[in-house]
């Protein structure tokens, strides 16, 4: 069959792609995914006990953006589900992120003046990066801003990323800023849930077309080779004449010339527990105990009742190409030498005029769902509408 786009990734990135293509341009589509499935990250399957279970850890689709919501809409009834994240502290159990509420479990004794000055300096419902309250001249700011850092986020990041501790800081901005309110809710976004019948059956949804061709269980290499001299694309050695979205690894797609771009990988063990319900919260992190991070219950993002719970242990790995265990790249590590490696592979994707590189892993950026899928939309109507 001949094809007009050739996608690699079944992805949310990937899967966007093949459906627009596919629906609004009526192109023949090729879709190539090296897993068992589709979906990437975001696979979900039902296990014995009828639980749907988040297999690479908890997705929650949220956002402010009606057209993406109304977009995947398309596919998919919702499940309207606000997801909180408590943090242990001191064996106290902390909403993060941080909040008006976090401040009074933990620091009861100057509460009411880290209060005080909080509202002095910010609005009731402002989001302030933890880095600018440990810059800040108030006392209390400052004294808060350093009591997050060293108390939440340090060790969380520590186990996440494994680097030097004076390291950690270059990735404060990526923390979760405090919000002054009394809004417990992981995400303040308008629209939040999970799709009722699972992500898969979304994804299933979104390639029913007859013009996309699906091949699972195939690395891109098995059929595809990239001339990197005269940028030319072979299908089944033969020249392809279309376009290629390419949303894997883009150091691997260049042959990791410039080296590899870091990542950290994740162990994650589930367990089955004969009760209706585990903890008291979707999601609790343990940034000082054990060695694994947090531990998610499936029935509350959901909404499932069954006589069984399932629970999901996270543990954080290196990220090992060659470990079956260790070879999936969930996260960046966003450190200034790293992101040099990743412009210099970007400035070389720019000479392949046939090929577009998209994606968390062909950018090197931890998207949201959102995120991505406004950019495909947004690629597919100005680039090849």
């Amino acid at each position: 069959m001949q094809y007009d786009y050739i996608i690699v990734g079944a992805g949310i990135a990937g899967i966007t792609a093949a459906e627009e293509l596919a629906n609004i341009l009526e192109k023949k589509v090729l879709l190539i995914e090296k897993r068992d499935h589709i979906g990437g990250n975001c696979y979900d399957y039902v296990n014995e006990h009828g639980t749907i279970i988040h297999k690479y850890g908890p997705h929650i689709f949220h956002t402010n953006n009606l057209q993406v919501y109304n977009y995947l809409s398309l596919f998919t009834l919702w499940n309207t589900y606000n997801h909180k994240v408590l943090y242990k502290i001191d064996n106290k159990l902390v909403p993060v992120p941080f909040n008006l509420i976090s401040i009074d479990k933990t620091r009861p004794g100057d509460s009411e003046e880290i209060k005080d000055a909080l509202l002095d300096n910010y609005e009731v419902n402002a989001k302030v990066p933890i880095k600018e309250l440990m810059e800040s001249d108030n006392e209390y700011l400052k004294d808060l801003g350093e009591h997050i850092f060293k108390e939440v986020y340090f060790k969380d990041y520590k186990k996440l990323y494994n680097i030097e501790d004076t390291r950690i800081i270059e990735l404060v901005d990526k923390m979760k800023p405090l919000h002054v309110s009394y809004d417990c809710r992981y995400y303040d976004d308008l629209y939040q849930a999970v799709p009722s019948y699972g992500y898969e059956s979304m994804f299933e949804n979104m390639l029913k077309n007859h013009n996309i061709t699906v091949l699972l269980d195939t690395d891109y290499k098995d059929v595809l080779s990239i001339n990197h001299d005269t940028k030319k694309v072979y299908y089944n050695n033969k020249e392809f004449e279309g376009h290629l979205i390419f949303t894997g690894r883009i150091d691997e797609f260049f042959d990791y010339k410039f080296g590899q771009l870091p990542y950290r990988s994740l162990i994650l063990l589930n367990e089955d527990v004969d009760d209706v319900f585990f903890q008291d919260n979707a999601t609790i992190h343990y940034p000082k105990e054990y060695h694994f991070t947090k531990i998610t219950e499936f029935k509350y993002l959901t909404g499932q009742q069954t006589f069984y719970t399932t629970i999901q242990f996270e543990f954080p790995v290196e990220y090992d190409i060659s470990n079956p265990e260790q070879n999936i790249p969930y996260y960046p590590i966003n450190l200034e030498e790293n992101q040099k490696i990743y412009e210099k592979y970007k400035k070389l994707s720019e000479n392949y005029t046939n090929i577009t590189f998209i994606g968390r892993l062909a950018e090197y950026k931890q998207y949201q769902m959102d995120e991505i899928v406004q950019k495909v939309l947004d690629l597919i109507s100005n680039k090849f509408l």
